[in-house]
């Protein structure tokens, strides 16, 4: 077998190679939870102590916490997600 050359292996956005399919199932809810979890927190730390000086620090804080708790979640939680889904979304074959 012979090996792929640095030009063959195909990159990320960022430069670096790409990951095998199978670490989709992590790879997905790392980029969902950041995307959600800043979003939310935006919204909530905004509603909660307004534009005002200090306000990143404390988004950042805030995004920081709930991105730990969440990411764990969802990777915990996903599995049951997906077969409640299909419990009421028809499937292609059906």
């Amino acid at each position: 077998m012979t090996q792929p050359t640095p030009d063959s292996i195909p990159r990320s956005p960022l430069g670096f190679a790409k990951l095998p399919a199978r670490y989709a199932t992590v790879v997905m809810p790392f980029f969902l939870t950041i995307i959600m979890t800043c979003v939310v927190s935006l919204i909530s730390t905004l509603r909660g102590a307004g534009f005002a000086a200090g306000f990143f620090p404390l988004w950042l804080g805030s995004w920081a916490l709930s991105w730990v708790v969440a990411f764990p979640t969802m990777l915990l939680v996903l599995p049951l997600v997906r077969r409640v889904t299909a419990a009421f979304v028809r499937s292609d074959s059906n």
